[in-house]
């Protein structure tokens, strides 16, 4: 059955999603950094890139980022009706274990290399997440952009953090504040 609804009805489709997928996406990536965090002696003991920003910066960024990628799938899945909408959805859903994955790989089991190739994940995953959205609302589409282009600064900046901690930290992954040996 197919049938068009009214303005006010899928204004008020779009804000009751809004209400529920705006604080799932923040709690869902606020638990995923609690699987691990820049806090540890392990992360604290890396040296930092130049490209590194103040740590302030990154829970600013991403509680902004996580209300837009909230806004963005609560727009498409508002979307009744629309042609790919689910496909959208299943697609950003694949995508999204990979934005909450990435702390517990880099910073809970302090793998450097194991957080690029999660991010690199993310970013291939992305892409069709992008155009499927704007498929389905264009909107939706440009609320990730910023998105799109902060996973390509946290590659960048991971790839950097592999390049000046060749070990990978690895002199400080016992936990020892100083190794010495006899």
């Amino acid at each position: 059955m197919n049938f068009l609804a009214s303005k006010d009805q899928l204004r008020g489709s779009m804000v009751r999603w809004s209400l529920f997928c705006v604080p799932l996406v923040v709690l869902l990536g606020f638990l995923g950094g609690q699987l691990g965090g820049p806090n540890t002696f392990w992360f604290q003991s890396l040296n930092k890139p130049q490209i590194f920003p103040p740590p302030a910066a990154f829970g600013i960024v991403w509680s902004i980022l996580y209300v837009m990628i909230g806004f963005a799938l609560a727009l498409v899945i508002s979307a009744l009706g629309a042609h790919g909408r689910r496909g959208a959805v299943a697609l950003f859903a694949l995508h999204f274990v990979f934005n909450v994955a990435w702390t517990p790989v880099f910073f809970g089991s302090q793998n450097m290399v194991g957080g690029l190739v999660v991010l690199g994940l993310g970013l291939v995953t992305l892409l069709p997440v992008l155009w499927t959205f704007f498929r389905v609302r264009p909107v939706a589409g440009y609320l990730l952009l910023p998105y799109f282009g902060w996973l390509c600064f946290a590659t960048a900046l991971n790839y950097q953090f592999i390049v000046v901690n060749p070990d990978g930290g690895a002199a400080y992954q016992n936990g020892a504040a100083v190794e010495v040996e006899l």
